[in-house]
């Protein structure tokens, strides 16, 4: 199937704008700057799959020297406005040319890989790992597969039953209910097995993975969230 992009339209493309770290995004930001100081040596950092830049101004707000590429020039065009001294760039699918190989201390993607064929996965890791240094480290932040089949603070499934059902490279229907537009974005589903047969294909070895639970603690209205995770956080490096 060709590669999927539900956020290519301005519309999608303002409405991720507007998102912060609340509810289940505050889980999925929440471990990574502890993560960052116990296993990253050095500032250089790659998003890939940046989107309006969230991600990339986090990074840079946790001392990273980081680029931001993203195939949506909608998405990149949104960035540049909300922060007009970061670098970003409009890549086209998989072609990362412009940059030095072993390069990146760090390569971070959020949310990025929920929206790409399985079949694509590991041309796009095989190709993202020759940008790591030697001792570079790939967070890769993904939706658990639990996260299609319940309720939470920030998304809901319940109108689409057939989720449950669902094997690796399906597609899976989830409604950010943290913005107005209420069109459900289609992601392909991956189960962490198969996460972990991506990785090993194309040389890349789990340093530790987390799911990141509430506490209980937080100012949010928990659905599922102390009980079970939302996303998976992979820490990879070069095997």
């Amino acid at each position: 199937m060709d590669f999927l992009n539900s956020y290519e339209d301005e519309t999608r493309a303002k409405a991720y704008a507007t998102l912060e770290y609340h509810n289940d995004y505050y889980l999925a930001f929440r471990d990574l700057p502890k993560i960052f100081r116990k296993y990253v040596k050095g500032k250089k950092a790659l998003d890939f799959g940046c989107g309006t830049g969230r991600s990339t101004r986090f990074l840079k707000k946790h001392g990273f020297s980081a680029i931001g590429i993203d195939i949506s020039a909608e998405m990149i065009s949104i960035a540049k406005t909300l922060d007009s001294t970061g670098e970003y760039y409009v890549v086209k699918d998989g072609d990362y040319n412009q940059f030095s190989r072993n390069s990146f201390n760090l390569i971070l993607s959020a949310f990025t890989f929920d929206n790409i064929p399985h079949d694509k996965k590991i041309t796009l890791f095989s190709n993202l790992r020759t940008l790591l240094s030697k001792e570079g480290i790939f967070v890769n932040l993904v939706s658990s597969p639990e996260i299609y089949t319940y309720e939470w603070a920030s998304f809901t499934t319940k109108d689409f039953p057939e989720n449950k059902s669902a094997k690796t490279g399906d597609i899976v229907k989830i409604i950010t209910t943290e913005f107005a537009d209420k069109r459900p974005c289609y992601d392909i589903f991956c189960t962490d097995a198969d996460y972990k047969n991506v990785f090993l294909k194309t040389g890349l070895q789990i340093i530790v993975s987390i799911k990141p639970l509430a506490t209980g603690n937080e100012p949010y209205a928990w659905v599922n969230e102390k009980i079970i995770a939302p996303w998976t956080i992979y820490v990879l490096k070069k095997a």
